[in-house]
């Protein structure tokens, strides 16, 4: 009787958690999913660019809401909750939102983001369309994880499962979830209940969210794509019979992160800024040597210090010409 009442506490209990912890694509596939170092996924961690792209993330937010209704939605609603919360801390207005709207989201939003973190790599610098979202969760949970570190609490031990298989041949294997990645502090995965793949995880780089989140006594721990994980142990139920799920995962942190995409946005920005600068430059020379080396009696110079526009006269023929830098 005591064995049937664990089964049925933790059979409620997954039932509260399952929506949130397992609804990535593909629930209930029969697929084996591999678990390897994600080499597809958006890792960028803003490691030394951080503080410039907050003076570009304005633009993002506002362009990728007109773009998506969903993602306009859930932005909106979260940004009328945890008002209180606002300025009382550490994270930025944009930063709990992001939380919110993360633990907020429907299926298809939910879905989509982690998709797209995990596979769009080779768009990120030109068509990804979550740059905003992935910044501000990115941002946040690096701040809540420093916290966590002040307080001591170097890493937490948190639990996920899952209606998917994954790969099996992974004992002693590095590996990264690659997506943002939902887990509970909530429960014990020693005795889960009804689940094809469970993980027990040591991360160092997640974070408790569940101040911030719609559902905060899910505890949830959110951990970023880029925090490389090594499988320490693997238990199958087949092998032995009490165990819970088909597959058990035991995975802990090696403290170390990958980030393929670190700063990646950021240069391209500033690319096309330090182009657009090289080519203001070339044509001042060019002014200033057709000035020089052609026309001695003109007289050249700098119309507006921001190079809105370079005008030369010409006193034999009186003609102006103005250039428009933008």
């Amino acid at each position: 009787m005591a064995v049937m009442a664990v089964m049925a506490a933790w059979a409620a209990v997954l039932m509260t958690y399952g929506v949130s912890f397992a609804k990535d694509s593909e629930t209930g596939s029969d697929d084996v999913l591999p678990l390897d170092m994600a080499p597809n996924s958006v890792d960028d961690m803003y490691d030394g660019c951080k503080e410039n792209m907050f003076e570009v993330q304005t633009e993002y937010l506002q362009d990728e809401k007109n773009k998506d209704m969903i993602f306009k939605n859930a932005w909106d609603e979260a940004e009328q909750h945890n008002r209180k919360l606002y300025g009382s801390n550490e994270l930025k207005k944009e930063e709990i939102i992001a939380i919110y709207v993360y633990t907020l989201s429907g299926d298809e939003l939910y879905a989509d983001f982690n998709n797209a973190v995990r596979s769009q790599k080779s768009e990120y610098k030109t068509t990804f369309g979550y740059y905003a979202l992935h910044f501000y969760l990115t941002s946040a949970l690096q701040k809540l994880d420093e916290e966590q570190k002040a307080k001591g609490r170097e890493c937490l031990t948190s639990y996920r499962g899952v209606d998917k298989k994954f790969s099996q041949d992974v004992s002693g294997k590095e590996f990264r979830f690659g997506s943002f990645t939902s887990s509970s502090a909530g429960y014990k995965i020693a005795i889960a209940f009804g689940r094809k793949s469970c993980f027990k995880i040591e991360t160092c780089y997640g974070a408790d969210i569940s101040l911030y989140s719609k559902f905060p006594d899910e505890k949830e721990v959110l951990i970023p794509p880029y925090e490389v994980f090594k499988v320490i142990k693997i238990e199958k139920r087949s092998e032995e019979k009490s165990l819970p799920c088909e597959v058990v995962y035991e995975v802990q942190s090696t403290r170390k992160t990958l980030s393929n995409m670190n700063c990646a946005l950021y240069t391209h920005i500033y690319m096309y800024i330090y182009i657009g600068v090289g080519v203001c430059l070339f044509v001042c020379v060019c002014l200033a040597c057709y000035c020089i080396f052609f026309n001695k009696s003109s007289t050249c110079h700098l119309r507006s210090i921001n190079f809105e526009l370079f005008q030369i006269t010409h006193t034999d023929s009186d003609m102006l010409i103005q250039n428009e830098m933008v």
